[in-house]
């Protein structure tokens, strides 16, 4: 698995680590038979306490999206309020709104080398830390400058957390279950819009210096609850295993394997990784060399992992939620209160529908879950751009502006937006897998930076109408990339696919992707 370790460094070829693959997978095809396969059902019906102890791992892991999600849905709404009580200009609102996205740039840099350096558990602790901080110091800033201080702080800690979760999800989950649980920090984001939206609505009647206040403050709430998970989550078994804490390592795998026989073979295979990644004496200087100067399997890996971290944004999901009451406004609603009832129908529809992902993602697989969601964004984006551009502002255009809103992001939250993090955070190997994954946070709050700090400037030059026929272009794109890009990852071991991408006949899906077909096919 390790690119450029050849065997006279102790390392496999890359023939005999595909046929290790093989064999382990024959091998288990043939005990999966009879029993086994009547016990997995059995565990799909009545969870396990394994499978009850990883859920509540990935769910504490993903608390920080909690926060990352209420930040971007209650600046929807305070944004309206901190215009008045602080005059702002449109300049520094964009800026305002934007500038989270592009600052937490630096925390994911930061957070792919501090999670190798002190471990996965603790970073998500310090990402917490770290924005809290922030969101104290805007609760209670004077002025436009304390206020993008604490907006700053806050951006540096979701840099933080939105790279480390899905990775340490990734880490620490069986094959069976890991898209489902990778995408619990998406649903978390969901949930924080949802409950931003409320917050937005429920004090909109309090005085205008006061009701922005309240609504950033509430999002300092769920620090206790992280607080409280640090005690429960344990630290990843692979970065464990790369710190040489084996017996650590095989604890944590009894804990979140169902049999001693799979926690040995799972331990096995992470050594193996890790063999591979220690060959050489990876430090991060040669990680980031590799990763700028990659060989094709790993400019593969980045090709998808940047590449759907980048569309995932740039397809105009932020700025839906973002601007959704300066889209209802422009629709023909009026009132900051009517605006903002609007706003938590959107929220409500993104959060059910990432439910229904979490059920399907390790069912049906990534990749169609992927065209579903890109092809309908795409109808929904080009419906709304189209009804703002000539249905006026009555009734009807205000009736088709909030559906194709609600679509929107209905079709968003049930695939790219969970799926993009299961991708992201499975496809690369482990010695590249935290500065990877780091590497596509960037490109991801870059891309969100970017739409968010340009919407309303570029609204202004082509209207909101025009503004979303590009982004119903850039969707159109989307389909496009995931069809030729994104190969289906459903149901195999990190390690297993990392050899997919080592292939580009196997990345383009292939053999892989027709074997999944067939096995949903039902015989006669």
């Amino acid at each position: 698995m390790g690119v450029g370790v050849g065997k006279e460094d102790g390392g496999l070829d890359l023939e005999e680590e595909k046929n290790k693959y093989r064999r382990m997978d024959s091998d288990f095809a043939e005990e999966d038979d009879g029993a086994n396969v009547e016990s997995r059902r059995q565990q799909e019906i009545k969870p396990s306490d394994t499978q009850k102890y990883v859920f509540a791992c990935a769910l504490f892991a993903s608390l920080n999206s909690v926060l990352l999600g209420y930040d971007v849905g209650v600046m929807s709404g305070a944004i309206l309020f901190m215009k008045e009580d602080l005059n702002l200009t449109e300049v520094q609102q964009e800026v305002l709104v934007g500038i989270l996205s592009i600052i937490s740039l630096l925390g994911s840099l930061a957070g792919g080398k501090t999670s190798d350096a002190i471990g996965r558990k603790w970073t998500i602790a310090l990402a917490a830390v770290v924005f809290q901080s922030g969101a104290a110091i805007m609760s209670l800033a004077p002025s436009f400058t304390v206020l993008m201080i604490g907006r700053l702080l806050a951006g540096i800690g979701i840099g933080f957390g939105v790279m480390i979760a899905p990775v340490y999800i990734a880490e620490i989950s069986p094959a069976i279950s890991r898209g489902r649980l990778t995408s619990f920090p998406e649903i978390c984001v969901n949930l924080g819009i949802l409950l931003g939206y409320i917050s937005n609505y429920a004090f909109s009647g309090l005085p205008v210096h006061l009701s922005w206040r309240v609504m950033l403050g509430v999002g300092i709430l769920p620090s206790v609850f992280i607080g409280f998970a640090l005690f429960v989550i344990p630290e990843s078994p692979r970065w464990l295993v790369m710190r040489n804490r084996i017996d650590e390592a095989r604890l944590v795998l009894a804990k979140t394997n169902e049999s001693e026989r799979e926690v040995e073979m799972r331990l096995s295979e992470i050594q193996q990784a890790a063999r591979f990644a220690n060959a050489e004496k990876y430090d991060s200087k040669a990680i980031w060399r590799e990763l700028l100067n990659p060989t094709p399997g790993v400019r593969r890996m980045l090709i998808t992992g940047c590449g759907i971290q980048c569309f995932q944004q740039i397809t105009g999901i932020d700025a839906t939620v973002y601007y959704s009451p300066t889209i209802f406004k422009e629709a023909g609603i009026k009132g900051n209160t009517q605006l903002l009832a609007a706003t938590v129908a959107v929220g409500f529809t993104k959060t059910m529908l990432i439910l229904i992902a979490i059920v399907l993602i390790d069912k049906v697989g990534r990749k169609p879950l992927l065209y579903v969601s890109t092809i309908g964004m795409t109808m929904c984006l080009l419906g709304l751009s189209l009804t703002l551009a000539f249905m006026g502002n009555g009734k009807l255009g205000i009736l088709f502006a909030i559906l194709w809103v609600c679509g929107n992001v209905a079709f968003f939250s049930i695939g790219i937006g969970p799926v993009c993090w299961v991708v992201s955070s499975e496809i690369f190997p482990l010695r590249l897998r935290a500065q990877a994954s780091a590497l596509g946070a960037v490109g991801s709050r870059v891309s969100s930076g970017a739409v968010t700090m340009s919407f309303l400037s570029v609204s202004r030059l082509i209207t909101v109408g025009g503004t979303f026929f590009v982004f119903a272009v850039i969707s159109a794109l989307s389909v496009i990339f995931v069809h030729i890009c994104v190969p289906e990852t459903k149901g195999k071991s990190l390690e297993q696919i990392e050899m997919i991408f080592q292939d580009e006949k196997e990345w383009r899906g292939g053999e892989v992707e027709l074997g999944d077909v067939e096995r949903l096919v039902p015989k006669d």
